[in-house]
């Protein structure tokens, strides 16, 4: 049986009384006044949480695989999902998409420059790879970064960046066309371009229909131009450096959708409970219990699957043993299902609660909104079917 370490929920119990004190009175509002709530955010960052899986020298806790950094990082992520989905999509992206490519990829020079106040949480940084035509597909990319002496000159757009607007966002990495391959096909490079450069535009942010209180924005590019050595990683393999840093953002994805479950199962007991008609409570009826028990079966399948996961990527942290196509099995099997789950488990809650699930002043109505995008963002479950699939053997395309 997969077991979590005494550390490991010891460090649970810490960040949910974090999320209890900090977010959970706050949710609501936020979520109602589209209010991205920059000094919590800070606060998550004093309370070492951006820091897990970064190295001492940097400021990170510089917890390795042999302790569980990313394990860690995925129960910070799944304690904030329960009570504010957005607080734990604004953990998750700032360190898969903002810290971890700087730090797995990025010059020395490059990660003194821009890690220590990413990791503490004072800034946030974003990645761009989504466009208006292009996502998946790689070659589909029109943004181009074109070098002008020593300098990138940057064209083009992105959309649904996550942390690239906000008032403490220090930077966005973007993937662009830096040339062609010998077979013709786009040479993709990935540059990272800070805020407040000439000619980069952060959009007015998006009317979502959920993670109201994530910072979310569509991006623009027009003659912008950064240093030659703002180029993150060999050029050419920015797509290839991208892709690798999904397998751990589908785990904390699924983290995310395994608080999401957990709150609904949360709600529905408190309210079968409480919810009297036909003189007794409402969870004596069938028709609600088992709908309850429902959502227990879906909390415990998702959790073991996301902890196995990230087990995996501790253990390939600290060289015992897993190869990397068996996480990404797993990691791809884990966000399937997980956040699949989690969209069932909110309307699950919704029905439990009748009517009053359909009121905004109930929090299963949040819920419910924001657990759609959890299929959608870091592979949609398609993508993961057919990751899946080819990891079985098939040759799907």
């Amino acid at each position: 049986m997969f077991e979590l370490s005494r550390e490991h929920e010891e460090f649970r119990r810490s960040v949910r009384e974090f999320a209890e004190a900090e977010v959970a009175p706050h949710a609501a509002r936020w979520d109602r006044e589209h209010h991205f709530p920059v000094e919590t955010v800070q606060k998550m960052g004093a309370l070492g949480l951006f820091g897990l899986t970064a190295p001492e020298e940097y400021g990170g806790a510089g917890l390795a695989g042999e302790d569980g950094g990313f394990t860690s990082l995925c129960l910070a992520i799944e304690e904030l999902g329960r009570v504010d989905q957005s607080m734990g999509i604004t953990l998750e992206a700032a360190v898969g998409l903002g810290i971890n490519p700087v730090l797995t990829f990025g010059t020395e020079e490059q990660r003194s420059t821009w890690l220590p106040d990413l990791v503490a949480g004072r800034r946030l940084a974003g990645f761009g790879l989504t466009e208006p035509g292009a996502g998946s597909d790689a070659g589909a990319t029109r943004t181009r970064a074109v070098l002008d002496g020593d300098e990138w000159v940057v064209d083009g757009a992105k959309q649904f960046i996550t942390n690239s607007g906000s008032a403490i966002t220090s930077l966005v990495t973007v993937t662009a066309r830096t040339g062609e391959r010998e077979d013709g096909r786009p040479e993709i490079s990935t540059i990272m371009v800070p805020a407040g450069t000439p000619g980069f535009t952060a959009e007015k942010a998006y009317d979502k229909l959920g993670w109201h209180a994530s910072d979310t924005h569509p991006l623009s590019f027009e003659g912008c131009r950064v240093p030659e050595a703002n180029l993150l990683g060999t050029r050419g393999r920015g797509y290839a450096q991208f892709l690798a840093t999904l397998d751990d953002g589908r785990v904390a994805i699924a983290a995310l959708a395994v608080g999401c479950i957990q709150a609904c199962l949360d709600m529905s007991l408190a309210y079968a409970g409480e919810r009297q008609t036909f003189g007794g409570p409402i969870g004596r009826k069938q028709g609600v219990a088992f709908q309850v028990a429902d959502l227990e079966v879906m909390l415990h399948t998702s959790r073991l699957l996301t902890y196995r996961a990230a087990a995996m990527k501790d253990a390939i942290d600290a060289g015992r043993g897993v190869s990397t196509a068996e996480f990404k099995q797993a990691a791809a099997v884990a966000k399937l299902h997980t956040t699949e789950s989690a969209v069932t488990a909110t309307r699950i809650a919704t029905q439990v609660f009748g009517g009053y699930g359909f009121m905004e002043e109930y929090p299963v109505a949040r819920f419910y909104r924001d657990a759609k995008v959890l299929e959608i963002g870091e592979g949609t479950s398609e993508v993961q079917r057919m990751l899946i699939a080819r990891g079985l053997g098939l040759p799907v395309e």
